[in-house]
């Protein structure tokens, strides 16, 4: 290729001119439109100036020929088609603009950044940690070392002596978990910094699990450390237009972003079979990829049932303890969520196994073979997929220190997710995917039992509206932008 790109600021606009190995020019004015995306180019989101808008990619040639437009219609715009330099040139914008999605966890990142010595941040691969911290470490002096890239690993053969030289920085070290022995040097430095006036903003460690950077630095860093986890993009950030593209495709980047459905889909499945055959045995983790694999899928067609280790064990063929530790493995690479019922004690026979969730709703279609809407909507799992991607949205949006869960009795009385917000009030929340949603007799009775502070349904339309006994039918948007405002 190469049409090469260089970002230009003209007349107060944002563009991007093009210089195509052709000779001719090409300006590619990134337009900001009201209700729709027009282009047949992959609709994506991003930031210019302080605007999180969607965005129309069009191109207009300043010479040469060899093009033609087509009126796009309504909106009195045009969708143009290139040659192929030009087409792989607006892709490479494309991976620019999605570079630059405001991620919701970046404020409270800088805060802990300003106020903690070291911060972790954890999530799964692909999910946009290194992309969050270098925009992070490019506000404040910084260093990035990739401690899976060999060089990286060599400069810290001797890690007190080089991280000493760096006490001014920021120093962010990505999959951390590769160097576990690195926490007790973290430790001794932290607290030699202490001595001399260094107390915030010292390491920001990256790890795509959960466990090993919880046990080593939980053991190392007591008291140094704060810990977030950076979630796949939401709603909130991709915006409430891309609902439908979301739950179908997921919130990893890549896939969000993939140009077509299958794109989307074939990303997804690389995604799968790189953590099972390469991610999860450098963890030291021996379990056959394909058995982890069979178990991954049976949780995406159990997708929000009560977990049941025996009914698994006997499909995979193995005992309950195995499945536990193979499930236990889901869990701490923050794949799978295990939803605890609720547990205060209000005179009911509860249930108390927990309901299991596969996080990523675009993981449950790829796990099941479903390549778009069409597929889903058509299959017994669309509302188990939609139920999981609206409480991982909305967990997502809780405030720190919210506390899910569901409720179940034996009588019959069912909330679909309960938020504990930090100030002790809880919200009931009942998800639904009908754009008619009805209240089964199973929620009100719930609602008897523990009077929730506010009673809500979430479901795939626009509208906000009420219904009767109090309860608020709105959708999944403006649910959880209420709950991230609190």
């Amino acid at each position: 290729m190469s049409a090469k790109l260089q970002k230009v600021a003209v007349f107060g606009h944002d563009e991007v001119r093009l210089s195509g190995n052709s000779g001719c020019d090409y300006v590619i004015i990134v337009r900001v439109l009201r209700d729709k995306l027009v282009s047949r180019i992959a609709p994506v989101y991003g930031k210019f100036g302080r605007c999180l808008s969607p965005l129309y990619i069009g191109a207009l040639p300043s010479m040469g020929s060899g093009w033609s437009h087509r009126d796009a219609g309504s909106l009195g715009c045009y969708a143009w088609w290139f040659t192929v330099d030009v087409q792989l040139a607006i892709l490479e914008l494309i991976s620019m603009i999605a570079s630059m999605i405001t991620r919701r966890l970046a404020p409270r990142l800088i805060h802990l950044l300003d106020r903690s010595p070291a911060v972790a941040l954890l999530g799964p691969r692909q999910v946009g940690k290194t992309t969050l911290a270098l925009e992070i470490g490019e506000g404040r002096p910084s260093l990035y070392l990739d401690l899976e890239a060999d060089a990286d690993r060599a400069r810290l053969s001797e890690p007190a002596l080089y991280l000493a030289s760096h006490a001014d920085e920021l120093v962010i070290l990505d999959e951390v978990h590769r160097m576990p022995d690195i926490f007790q040097t973290l430790r001794g430095l932290i607290d030699r910094g202490r001595r001399i006036g260094r107390r915030t903003g010292r390491f920001l460690l990256l790890g795509s699990a959960s466990m090993d950077l919880l046990h080593q630095s939980g053991e190392s860093l007591a008291g140094r450390i704060a810990y977030l986890e950076l979630a796949p993009i939401d709603i909130l950030e991709a915006g409430a237009d891309q609902a439908a593209r979301l739950w179908v495709r997921g919130g990893f980047p890549e896939s969000l972003l993939a140009a077509t459905d299958a794109d989307s889909l074939r990303w997804r499945l690389d995604f799968i079979r790189t953590y099972l055959e390469r991610d999860i045995p450098q963890f030291g983790t021996r379990i056959a990829a394909e058995a982890l694999r069979r178990l991954w899928t049976m949780l995406a067609h159990h997708q929000s049932g009560l977990l049941n280790a025996a009914d698994f064990a006997r499909s995979l063929g193995v005992d309950g303890k195995t499945v536990a530790s193979y499930l236990d493995l889901l869990v701490d690479l923050l794949l799978v969520r295990r939803l605890p019922p609720w547990h205060a004690n209000v005179g009911k026979r509860l249930v108390k196994s927990p309901k299991i969730y596969v996080r990523d709703s675009g993981l449950i279609h790829a796990l099941l073979g479903l390549r778009d809407q069409e597929a889903i909507l058509g299959h017994p799992i669309a509302g188990a997929s939609w139920e999981g991607f609206v409480l991982e949205t909305l967990i997502g949006a809780a405030p720190p220190g919210t506390e899910p869960s569901f409720y179940r009795t034996s009588a019959g009385a069912e909330i679909d997710l309960l938020l504990a917000l930090p100030n002790g009030r809880v919200r009931a929340i009942e998800i639904k995917r009908s754009l008619a949603p009805k209240v089964e007799k199973g929620f009100h009775l719930a609602c008897e039992d523990l009077r929730p502070e506010r009673k809500i349904i979430v479901y795939p339309g626009t509208e906000r509206f009420p219904l009767s006994h109090g309860i608020e039918v709105m959708d999944l948007a403006t649910a959880a932008r209420e709950l991230s405002s609190l």
